[in-house]
């Protein structure tokens, strides 16, 4: 695939709840848990979150790496793509 269709489709995941095309941005700091220590698959938004997770994706997928991580320092951010 050439690399603007890929810049393009990367990361496209359908919203399963209301059908938005993009992912929606979760302003939360915390989610639901089922039971005591059992969550959805996130607690805490600085650990991680939905809409980090679709940013890490599209950037291995962009970079050709296997993972894609994003974080934030001392107020600015930046990612790392390890090949």
């Amino acid at each position: 695939m050439k690399f603007e269709t890929i810049a393009i489709h990367a990361g496209e995941r359908p919203d399963v709840t209301f059908g938005a095309i993009s992912v929606p941005i979760y302003q939360t700091s915390t989610f639901v848990f089922e039971d005591v220590g059992k969550t959805r698959g996130y607690d805490y938004s600085r650990t991680a979150n939905p809409t980090r997770k679709v940013l890490e994706d599209t950037i291995a997928q962009l970079e050709g790496g296997k993972a894609g991580f994003a974080f934030a320092t001392e107020g600015s951010g930046g990612y790392y793509c390890p090949t």
